[in-house]
């Protein structure tokens, strides 16, 4: 179970990193915050993964997905983030 967690960390932080290297735009994110949307971002590819390919349907949909999807889910996490937050500073001048 630990090793669990800590390869979701690692994995978490490697796509989180690419992520914001790949999207364009101002991300202020702390370390933790990176981590997170790297985890957030594993979890929305696997959700991609199962609804694009339907490969493991025993897991259900809300399964970690490995590195490519975990960089796939955080870029679209990512981008989803700069667009809303872009949006919402934009409403407040």
């Amino acid at each position: 179970m630990i090793g669990l967690i800590i390869s979701l960390l690692v994995i978490g932080l490697i796509a989180g990193f690419i992520a914001r290297a790949v999207v364009p735009g101002r991300q202020s994110l702390s370390i933790a915050m990176t981590i997170l949307l790297g985890v957030i971002g594993s979890f929305v590819g696997g959700f991609l993964g199962f609804l694009l390919f339907q490969h493991d349907p025993t897991d259900g949909f809300f399964q970690p997905a490995g590195i490519i999807g975990s960089i796939i889910g955080a870029i679209v996490v990512l981008a989803i983030w700069v667009a809303v937050s872009g949006r919402r500073s934009t409403a407040r001048r």
